[in-house]
């Protein structure tokens, strides 16, 4: 066994996990404002990359030079991204405000397919390979090689993820979202508007995948599978709770190492399986997450 190649897999693990949390927080913003878990996530963050692809490449059309992906098409993405959260919050969840949450998340699934579906009609099912923010090239650090575009794409992620946290924690808008996961009645009695604060977090939720399926595309290519990355997503979610944006902070960074000592060790095929194994292990014994908050109900 080399260890080198295990210290190096280990960090490709770790940076996967860092990207991991920044997809992981979308969904807690959401469910903590709506109690809906938004399956169609990963979904979300593939049309966000296809944003990025049409964008880009009509800036590349237009014979703009590099720069142009930096100051127009990573920011057009981003708005187009966030205008189509809040448009699905608006035309799907919206009219089903004060209802069981089943029938939400049944939406979100449904959702799935109709992206999936729209991206190949419109997109077709090749794939592509949008310009990576860094490229990919691979530097060597103490001997170790890592790719530059996933390092960026670590620290892109641990900066907007920590930005997302502190806002969550000490803004009015973190304030109004947390009042009204406690209770939608009681927030409406203070004068907090709750049809905004559920389109604002579908906003920030499809923003925030957008930028992630931005920094993965250009490893991972784009096309429309690419939205299976969701499914290491709702480990990420389930094992650090489904509340808790620190909980899932650490748990991207466990399933992020996982899946790459999977990958190491006993081949790609165990790459996704091996850590829902662990979550169900973790669960087993946490069923709230590492760090969720356990439901108390009042008799």
């Amino acid at each position: 066994m080399n260890i080198a190649f295990v210290i190096e897999d280990s960090l490709t693990g770790l940076m996967t996990g860092g990207v991991y949390a920044l997809i992981a927080v979308g969904i807690v913003l959401v469910f903590r404002a709506t109690k809906v878990f938004n399956f169609a996530h990963g979904a979300v963050l593939m049309i966000g990359a296809y944003f990025y692809h049409t964008i880009t490449g009509m800036l590349d059309v237009a014979g703009l030079g590099a720069w142009a992906v930096y100051i127009i098409g990573l920011p057009l993405t981003l708005i187009a991204a966030a205008l189509f959260g809040g448009a699905v919050e608006r035309v799907l969840m919206r009219p089903m405000i004060g209802q069981n949450p089943f029938p939400m998340i049944m939406v979100t699934i449904g959702l799935i397919s109709v992206l999936e579906g729209t991206a190949a009609i419109v997109w077709s099912t090749n794939a592509y390979y949008p310009p990576a923010l860094v490229g990919l090239s691979i530097d060597f650090v103490a001997g170790l090689a890592i790719n530059r575009q996933m390092l960026a794409s670590f620290l892109i992620a641990g900066v907007v993820f920590a930005i997302i946290t502190v806002l969550f924690l000490k803004s009015k808008a973190g304030v109004a979202i947390r009042a009204t996961a406690s209770d939608q009645s009681t927030a409406y009695a203070m004068g907090i508007n709750v049809p905004r604060v559920f389109m604002t977090t579908w906003m920030v939720a499809a923003a925030t995948a957008a930028l992630a399926g931005i920094l993965l595309a250009p490893l991972n290519s784009l096309t429309p599978s690419l939205s299976q990355i969701g499914l290491s997503v709702i480990a990420v979610v389930i094992l650090g709770g489904l509340d808790s944006v620190i909980g899932v902070l650490l748990a991207a960074f466990i399933v992020g190492w996982l899946e790459a000592m999977a990958n190491h060790f006993l081949g790609g095929d165990f790459k996704e399986v091996v850590p829902y194994i662990v979550v169900l292990l973790i669960i087993l014994i946490r069923p709230y997450g590492l760090l969720g908050t356990p439901d108390v109900e009042r008799v």
